[in-house]
């Protein structure tokens, strides 16, 4: 009896996690080469975060439980997954697309949850990593503190980690061009730089805005985030919070499965 042939039997020991890393590992190979974006993921979240400790400094936090410290780490953190994040893999969907490498890989036995999701790692690693480093930061010089409820810290970053490489798959859909993805994607980020509680905690704002605000994706990740370091967020407003995120989630999966293109529009 002959033995199968060498591709035969590599095929064979193909797993969804070896595609997953070949595809991320080359992934992160050409995110190296686009230095505009690996400026905007790496150095804008490192940035930020000095902002709004200044407008921090002004705001009038008596009565809200919030420091300067608990309002200024989880909009960094905030500020990594929208900027080393969801714009990062927003620009990354679509020049993918328009270069057509999204319609060739759709040609072999990668599925398309793969394609995606290996294209989302390294992003969402360094998005990850930033979260960890900037927390660690915010602890050593804003004196922070270690969080009170670690659990629902850790569950907001997930949760975002999760979240944003969705929505960017459902922003690039939207785009015509690796340009127009760009233009896309800033009423978004803009609605999440100044509504979710990375510039302004909610707790400062009129309360018909805070209550709209709450629906926005980014903010119940800062919640999360920020009653983890608190430990002033009570259980139902942690299942609230979870509920919201888990409800944009289901609503970006079920756009990107119906509206998600993988070539682009001639």
């Amino acid at each position: 009896m002959t033995s199968p042939p060498a591709t035969a039997r590599r095929a064979a020991r193909t797993t969804p996690a070896r595609r997953l890393l070949a595809l991320a590992r080359a992934e992160l190979t050409l995110l190296g080469r686009s230095k505009g974006t690996l400026v905007v993921a790496l150095l804008v979240p490192l940035v930020m975060p000095f902002s709004v400790r200044a407008g921090a400094s002004e705001m009038d936090l008596e009565g809200t439980g919030l420091s300067v410290g608990s309002v200024v780490l989880p909009g960094a953190i905030g500020f990594s997954l929208l900027f080393a994040v969801y714009s990062a893999l927003v620009n990354v969907y679509a020049a993918r697309r328009e270069e057509l490498v999204l319609k060739r890989l759709r040609t072999g036995e990668l599925r398309d949850a793969e394609i995606l999701a290996g294209a989302a790692l390294p992003s969402v690693a360094v998005g990850l990593l930033q979260s960890l480093l900037l927390a660690a930061g915010c602890v050593a010089l804003l004196d922070v503190g270690a969080p009170e409820a670690p659990h629902y810290a850790v569950l907001g970053l997930l949760l975002g980690l999760a979240l944003w490489p969705v929505l960017a798959a459902v922003t690039a859909s939207l785009s015509r061009s690796v340009e127009n993805a760009q233009v896309a994607a800033m009423p978004l980020l803009l609605l999440s730089f100044f509504g979710s509680g990375t510039m302004v905690p909610l707790e400062v704002m009129p309360d018909r805005v805070a209550t709209v605000c709450e629906l926005l994706p980014l903010t119940p990740v800062v919640e999360l985030i920020r009653g983890g370091w608190t430990g002033d967020l009570s259980a139902a407003d942690a299942l609230g919070a979870l509920a919201v995120t888990v409800a944009w989630i289901a609503l970006g999966v079920f756009a990107v499965r119906r509206w998600f293109r993988w070539e682009p529009r001639r």
